[in-house]
C-alpha cells in the first residue's frame, strides 16, 4: 500500500538504524543472525577497518535535519565524517521501537516492540515499554536473539552504558542482553564508563545512550535556546569521547529519531470526539502514532470513522494495510496483534493528544513517532583513533 506524499518508508537492511550495530559486529568479525538482510549493508566493514574497540553512541531525539539546522551548537558533531549518509528511524519513530531495533539488528516486526504503549494481546492492558520491568517476560516479549549476545559469545567483550534507573528494566532486557550493563549518572560518568568499558578486551563494542536532548526538546520544544545549549552539552560529550579513545578505537554516533514542534492549532484531542470512542477498546501509541483497538466486530466501522473525522491529519489504516505497506518490516504472524486494528500515523505538524488519558504527554512542546523526513532521518557519524587514520 502506498504511503501519502508526506510520509516515508523506513528502508531495513540498506540504511536504518537496524543496521548499525550487524555493521560494527561484522567490522569485530562477528557475523551476526539477523533473519533475510544482509550483514553489512552500511559498509561499516570499511568505514572501521581496523578498529578492535568501537562504541556507539545513540543520542535521543538527535535528528538529522536537526543537527544540520545548528552546525554552529555543535562544531564537533557537524565536523565528523558521515560513512553511510542519513539513516532512517524504525516505525513507528520513537525510543522504544529504536532502542529495540538497533539491539537486535531487526525491524520491528521482527522483534516485537512496536510502539511506545501497545496493547497486551488477550490480557485487556496495555504496556508502557518505558515503564516496563517484568511483565511480560522481557525474554517472551521479544525472543530474538540481541546483537549482544551474538558478539559476546564470539569473545567480544560487550558492554551497555546507561541510566541507573533502567539498569534492570524490561527494556534494557529487551534490547541489550547479552551486553554488560554499567549505570551511568551523568554525562561525565557516560564518557569515563564508555572509556573504561572499550578497554575490557582485545576487542570490545560498548554501547552509550544519553537521553537529555530528547527530553529537553519534548518540554521546551526543538526551536529553543533551551534545546539549542543542550545540543552544545552533547557535543561537549561527544568531544571527550573522542579525546579519550583508545588508538585503535573507532566511535559511531547516531540516534532514535528526530523531532518536531507541534504548535496549539495543529493538536487535535481524540478524547474531545464522542465518535472516536465508539467501537474502540483501547487507543494505544502515543500522539504520532496511534493505535486503535476495536470491540470484537466493530474493527471496520472505528477504521472509517477514525478516517473520516481526522481526513488529511493523518493516515488511517487498517492493521493489515499497515503490515502490507512494509513499515515495520515483515511482521512475524504472532506479533500482529500488538498494533491496532486501526493505525494512525500523523502527517504534517499534526499531533493525535488524548487530554484525559494522557494528560502529561498532550502537553508537550515537541513530538515524534510518525513517518516525516524530520522524524525518520537520522544521522551516523564516525570518529576514529590515531592509529587508524
Amino acid at each position: 500500500m502506498s504511503l501519502p506524499a508526506d510520509l516515508q518508508r523506513p528502508v531495513y537492511g540498506a540504511a536504518n538504524l537496524a543496521d548499525v550495530l550487524p555493521g560494527v559486529a561484522a567490522a569485530l568479525g562477528v557475523t551476526v543472525a539477523r533473519g533475510d538482510l544482509p550483514a553489512d549493508p552500511l559498509d561499516l566493514t570499511g568505514a572501521l577497518a581496523g578498529a578492535r574497540r568501537v562504541a556507539v553512541l545513540l543520542i535521543d531525539g538527535l535528528g538529522a535535519d536537526l543537527l544540520c539546522a545548528h552546525p554552529e551548537d555543535a562544531p564537533v558533531l557537524s565536523g565528523l565524517a558521515a560513512p553511510a549518509g542519513v539513516l532512517t528511524a524504525p516505525c513507528p519513530s520513537t525510543t522504544p521501537v529504536s532502542l529495540t531495533t538497533l539491539g537486535t539488528g531487526r525491524p520491528p516486526g521482527a522483534h516485537g516492540v512496536l510502539g511506545f504503549v501497545t496493547d497486551v494481546p488477550g490480557e485487556d492492558r496495555t504496556l508502557n515499554h518505558i515503564r516496563w520491568t517484568d511483565d511480560p517476560d522481557p525474554l517472551q516479549w521479544q525472543d530474538a536473539p540481541t546483537v549482544f549476545e551474538q558478539t559476546a559469545a564470539a569473545g567480544v567483550a560487550s558492554a551497555a552504558v546507561g541510566p541507573h534507573t533502567f539498569a534492570r528494566s524490561g527494556l534494557t532486557r529487551a534490547a541489550y542482553r547479552g551486553a554488560d550493563y554499567t549505570a551511568a549518572y551523568s554525562p561525565g560518568d557516560l564518557v569515563a564508563v564508555v572509556h573504561q568499558c572499550l578497554s575490557a578486551g582485545p576487542r570490545s563494542l560498548v554501547y552509550g545512550y544519553h537521553a537529555d536532548l530528547d527530553l529537553t526538546g519534548h518540554i521546551r520544544g526543538v526551536d529553543s535556546a533551551s534545546w539549542r545549549n543542550q545540543l552544545g552539552v552533547v557535543d561537549r560529550l561527544v568531544e571527550q569521547l573522542i579525546a579519550g579513545l583508545p588508538d585503535d578505537g573507532a566511535l559511531l554516533v547516531t540516534a532514535d529519531h528526530g523531532m518536531l514542534d507541534v504548535p496549539e492549532d495543529t493538536r487535535f484531542d481524540v478524547d474531545a470526539v464522542p465518535e472516536l470512542a465508539e467501537g474502540v477498546r483501547v487507543v494505544a501509541g502515543e500522539p504520532r502514532a496511534r493505535y486503535v483497538h476495536a470491540r470484537p466486530g466493530a474493527a471496520d466501522d472505528v477504521l472509517a470513522t477514525w478516517r473520516a473525522v481526522l481526513a488529511d491529519r493523518a493516515w488511517v489504516v487498517s492493521r493489515d494495510e499497515a503490515v502490507d505497506s512494509g513499515v515495520f518490516g515483515p511482521v512475524r504472524p504472532e506479533l500482529a496483534d500488538r498494533i491496532g486494528d486501526v493505525v494512525a500515523l500523523a502527517r504534517g505538524s499534526w499531533a493525535l493528544t488524548a487530554t484525559r488519558g494522557e494528560p502529561f504527554p498532550s502537553m508537550l512542546a515537541a513530538y515524534h513517532g510518525s513517518l516525516t523526513a524530520t522524524e525518520l532521518a537520522i544521522p551516523l557519524l564516525v570518529a576514529r583513533g590515531v592509529a587508524l587514520g
